[in-house]
């Protein structure tokens, strides 16, 4: 049995602490807040509820494989997951919506079809395809195994089948995400339903490769779905089956520093200067964070792969409503930007700059968010990752964009509270607030993490900054691969 010391109690450092508890290990969690889940927190006022992170679930078998690997008790045992229904609506610029039916491709083309034009369904459908290959070729070096000594092929290699594209003499394929919808989608529409998916990871699509084609593809073929009470209650149910386990909690913990002794490390410092002694420790914090606590460059691959793009934060409107929800209303509305260069320009250029741009209105079918007859909403962002960045006109955006998706907005409005990418600095500790990105082949590697291992033995990364990278599913992997290999050993290959 080793002693095992995790620092973090995020979603990726738990599900960790959970797998190595049940492998018979001792693990403890030193967590600097007071509470447990990382991005996934709460906001309660007047009988209102709020998830202030992710807030709907891709990909529920991570943790469902998780629950099983860990006990008798399934997920569903333990949370309620709702598969949401329509996936999500669309507002186009030029005012025209579509309704898209959860993991149906059938469903979509015709969708598409009716709201967009006869043609648009097929193209999109054809985009699909294409997509699964992509999906296909990444999945397992991306997702399931660890990140490849020779992680250059991933970088290299572009595993989207582009269409051959005629410009003038030259027949080009696509190797970025807009000129996938520029190219192949023929339809502003249709790119901009493309781009959205991109733009919600705060990746810039004129230069995220053509395989981000997986994170639409990822959500058309696993579903969309939604944890009843809002996605805290996944990582309550996570922490308490850690509890079950036998995992120690130590929450006002801040770890200062990851000892070392004989070449590997031997235990983590802790503010109160205290020492806790362990044979392995995993550690699931902002690279920023584990540059302190470590002396020079631990990341295994830290110098070798690309640095990764600035990350996007995000910007959130809670709005507590007076009215219910009206039937048939959609869970998830995106309201496209009426100005897509202006919008690209003002979250990914070097300047601050007024903004309209592209919102995400959520609106759960939840009784438990809201006292009866009123409604909990979220409108989400992307904003800039940088401190001090003012957001009052763009709130005020926010919530015109917002109207478009709950009419009368203003009306029934009693209060909104601001959640900013300072308040993600201050839970997790990520620089600026930014939001981890999910691991993606092609574009040099520079969507590519650093490796679970360190060059420090004993010493492993676990969560949205380390492979396989951001996302509530890429943080479930990031902690089944750790456990691997603490529990295995360095010719991990992952799960079978």
């Amino acid at each position: 049995m080793a002693r095992i010391a995790v620092i973090g109690a995020g979603m990726g450092a738990l599900t960790a602490a959970a797998r190595l508890a049940v492998a018979g290990h001792r693990v403890a969690v030193y967590e600097r807040t007071d509470t447990y889940g990382g991005a996934l927190r709460r906001f309660e006022r007047d009988g209102f509820s709020f998830d202030t992170g992710p807030a709907l679930l891709p990909l529920p078998a991570v943790y469902r494989d998780l629950f099983v690997k860990t006990g008798k008790e399934p997920l569903e045992s333990c949370v309620e997951l709702v598969q949401v229904d329509p996936s999500s609506r669309h507002v186009f610029a030029d005012g025209t919506g579509v309704s898209l039916p959860n993991a149906s491709r059938a469903g979509v083309v015709a969708a598409l079809d009716e709201g967009l034009g006869a043609g648009a369904g097929k193209r999109w459908g054809d985009f699909l395809v294409r997509a699964r290959e992509a999906w296909d070729r990444t999945r397992r070096p991306l997702l399931e195994e660890p990140l490849w000594p020779n992680w250059q092929v991933l970088a290299e290699r572009e595993p989207y089948p582009s269409v051959p594209h005629k410009r003038l003499l030259r027949t080009r394929r696509a190797g970025t995400l807009a000129e996938v919808g520029a190219w192949e989608l023929r339809d502003p529409r249709l790119a901009a339903l493309l781009e959205s998916h991109a733009l919600g990871y705060g990746l810039d699509p004129r230069v995220a490769p053509a395989s981000a084609a997986v994170l639409p593809y990822m959500e058309h073929a696993f579903g969309t779905w939604y944890v009843r009470g809002g996605l805290r209650e996944l990582a309550r149910a996570v922490y308490e089956r850690c509890l079950a386990r036998r995992v120690e909690f130590h929450f006002g913990a801040e770890v200062t520093g990851v000892l070392e002794k004989d070449g590997r490390a031997s235990g983590v410092e802790l503010a109160d200067g205290s020492v806790a002694e362990a044979d392995f420790v995993v550690a699931g914090v902002a690279p920023g964070i584990l540059d302190r606590l470590t002396p020079g460059t631990v990341l295994r691959g830290g110098s070798e792969v690309p640095p990764q793009p600035a990350a996007a934060g995000r910007l959130t409107l809670l709005l507590a409503l007076r009215g219910p929800r009206p039937a048939g209303t959609a869970h998830r509305t995106v309201v496209h930007a009426p100005d897509r260069e202006a919008e690209l320009e003002a979250l990914f250029g070097t300047a601050a700059g007024h903004r309209r741009p592209t919102v995400t209105v959520l609106r759960p079918d939840d009784p438990r968010l809201a006292p009866a007859d009123h409604e909990a909403v979220t409108v989400t962002t992307a904003v800039p990752a940088r401190p001090g960045e003012p957001h009052g006109d763009l709130l005020d955006h926010m919530i015109t964009a917002a109207e478009r998706a709950v009419p009368g907005l203003r009306d029934r409005l009693l209060w909104h509270e601001a959640r900013t990418p300072a308040d993600t600095a201050d839970e997790t500790g990520a620089e600026g607030g930014a939001v981890p990105v999910p691991a993606l082949a092609a574009a040099g590697g520079r969507l590519l993490h650093p490796s679970n291992g360190t060059r420090v033995p004993g010493l492993f990364t676990v969560g949205g900054w380390a492979h396989p990278g951001g996302g509530l599913p890429h943080a479930g992997m990031s902690g089944a691969l750790v456990a691997g290999l603490i529990v295995e050993g360095p010719e991990f290959r992952g799960s079978q």
